[in-house]
């Protein structure tokens, strides 16, 4: 998606309204508009990127750091146990813009676990899958 046509890059622009929370550089969190619970934000990254593995050494700090910061923020501003900290790439991705989600939650507040069944390995499969994933690590990603 070019980034004229992003919508998070038009609220980094202020062509779009947003309720921002945090405003540095690098990056903005604001509310999201169709949050899971009331306080949901989202953080991106000012530069347009779309997920995870295209944000450059020199952002993954001040990118974690904000959400690290905002989900702390959640805790005293709301009052809420914890928070739900997420990023999706790609699949399930509404917005090709990276964005982690910070969700304040609370105990009992009905969010259950993951949103996804869950699977189990077969006698060695988890070992085989280690080591693909080992090799393509020492491979650099590249396999």
């Amino acid at each position: 998606m070019p980034e004229r046509a992003c919508q998070f890059c038009a609220i980094v622009r202020g062509e779009e309204p947003a309720e921002v929370v945090l405003d540095s550089p690098e990056v903005l969190a604001f509310l999201d508009r169709r949050p899971v619970f009331k306080g949901h934000l989202l953080v991106v990254p000012r530069e347009h990127l779309e997920t995870l593995t295209d944000l450059p050494d020199e952002l993954l700090e001040p990118v974690f750091a904000a959400a690290r910061l905002m989900a702390a923020t959640v805790r005293v501003a709301l009052g809420c146990t914890g928070s739900f900290v997420a990023m999706n790439n790609t699949v399930s991705q509404s917005v090709p813009h990276l964005h982690v989600h910070v969700v304040p939650r609370t105990k009992g507040d009905g969010l259950r676990g993951f949103f996804w069944p869950r699977s189990r390995y077969a006698d060695g499969e988890m070992s085989e899958y280690a080591d693909r994933l080992r090799a393509a690590l020492t491979a650099g990603g590249d396999s």
